[in-house]
């Protein structure tokens, strides 16, 4: 069985390559094209695509200078995404801090941050590890079944509505929402999309919340995000302004699904693919923390950002004009071979796992990392007590995203020790 199908689509001349297109995600066909980028143009131009014409950037070293240099390179001007969403007329369209400049950035995403700080995280373990057993516990040992659906998703819904104190039996909208969240034609290929009723479902996400918000109101403050927003003077009215609300909903949703969603999905394609790591695992569980910043990088859950060039400048030697897209390629600056040896492999105890750039780099850098490396520790810990080994047995799929690493799914059968 193939977890990886390679098809080396890399050989069009330079200038057409187009790392964008979806359906390199689904196929898994990415690895060509970007060492090709990497060796031969770390810093490239398409001047024709999907989605426009927009830069390329491809090595660690160079997106960390475009991620860490925000007065030049904006998250505001033309949002996060290599998508240019047109604003459609009476629709509210969702703003976050995340697609803010500082110093607005900064303000946004201190009231929220300390939801996630190593104080609150040290109280969430024992909540985690409770819920992880009761997944784990309840698995059909012998049986195929779909990791993504039973394992990867379920784990982390239920994580979800602890930290937005949302409805425990209500946590599958969460998934339904944050999957909405990415689900437009020019990120997924797929032109299909009722974009109605996307737009309705995600109001119905907004008056959800605006009514969780509103019970919660005048109540003491508790350590899940709603609470925080509330009572931090800067975020209280946040409310009052339907597309700051329905954005870092939306933001603190997607952020807190699709990516550990994955990196518990990757991690298990990716034992499976480097069966000496597995044992090397067994041997040595101690190896684990290790071996979840390793799966990240593997995985790299966000497949890329967007800035927005705010005056010229020069990167890699390229001539980058005011008004120009530039694209960080996390999934690229991952693979990156003057960095990571040997960096398609999983290699659990790598010394330098923890140099990736899945989270980003600078004062975007993901505020949930702890969390999700939290939530990915005590599930493996859990695992490598149960189960000798959680074994692949069918074909992967993919989602064609060019925004989200997603995995549909992925059959396995678990083996008790």
């Amino acid at each position: 069985m193939s977890i990886h199908p390679e098809i080396d689509n890399s050989s069009s001349p330079l200038r057409e390559l187009d790392v964008s297109l979806p359906e390199h995600y689904e196929n898994d066909t990415w690895r060509p094209m970007f060492a090709r980028l990497r060796e031969e143009a770390p810093v490239h131009y398409l001047s024709d695509s999907a989605n426009g014409p927009f830069w390329s950037v491809t090595s660690h070293a160079l997106i960390k200078e475009v991620d860490a240099n925000n007065n030049v390179f904006s998250s505001e001007k033309g949002g996060i995404s290599i998508v240019d969403l047109k604003p459609v007329e009476g629709q509210v369209q969702g703003k976050n801090f995340i697609a803010m400049d500082e110093p607005e950035h900064s303000i946004q995403r201190s009231a929220v941050a300390p939801s996630v700080a190593p104080k609150n995280l040290v109280e969430l373990e024992p909540l985690i590890r409770e819920r992880a057993v009761d997944i784990l516990e309840n698995l059909p040992v012998g049986e195929t079944f779909n990791w993504v659906q039973e394992v990867s998703i379920e784990l982390t819904a239920r994580m979800l509505t602890t930290i937005l104190d949302f409805p425990y039996d209500q946590r599958h909208k969460l998934v339904q929402w944050s999957d909405l969240a990415t689900d437009v034609p020019q990120v997924t290929g797929k032109e299909g999309t009722d974009m109605q009723a996307r737009y309705d479902e995600l109001m119905n996400c907004a008056g959800a919340f605006y009514q969780l918000w509103v019970s919660k109101s005048g109540q003491p403050p508790s350590f899940d995000l709603i609470s925080m927003l509330q009572n931090n003077p800067d975020t209280a009215r946040m409310n009052e302004d339907m597309e700051l609300f329905l954005g870092n909903m939306l933001l603190l949703i997607v952020g807190g699904n699709d990516t550990t969603r994955n990196s518990i999905s990757g991690g298990v394609m990716a034992l499976n693919q480097y069966p000496d790591e597995y044992q090397k695992l067994r041997d040595n569980p101690a190896l684990i923390p290790n071996m979840v910043s390793e799966i990240i990088r593997w995985q790299t859950p966000v497949i890329h950002m967007r800035r927005t060039a705010l005056e010229d400048y020069e990167l890699g030697g390229q001539h980058i004009k005011k008004g120009d897209k530039v694209i960080m390629w996390y999934l690229s600056g991952n693979r990156d071979e003057s960095v990571f040896e040997d960096p398609d492999r999983l290699i659990i105890d790598r010394p330098n796992a923890r140099s990736h750039v899945a989270f980003g780099f600078g004062v975007h850098r993901c505020m949930g990392n702890r969390m999700a490396e939290l939530q990915l520790r005590v599930l493996w810990e859990e695992i490598m007590e149960r189960f000798h080994t959680v074994e692949v047995v069918g074909d992967i799929t993919r989602l064609p995203n060019n925004f989200i690493r997603g995995i549909k799914e992925v059959p396995v059968r678990v083996h008790a020790h």
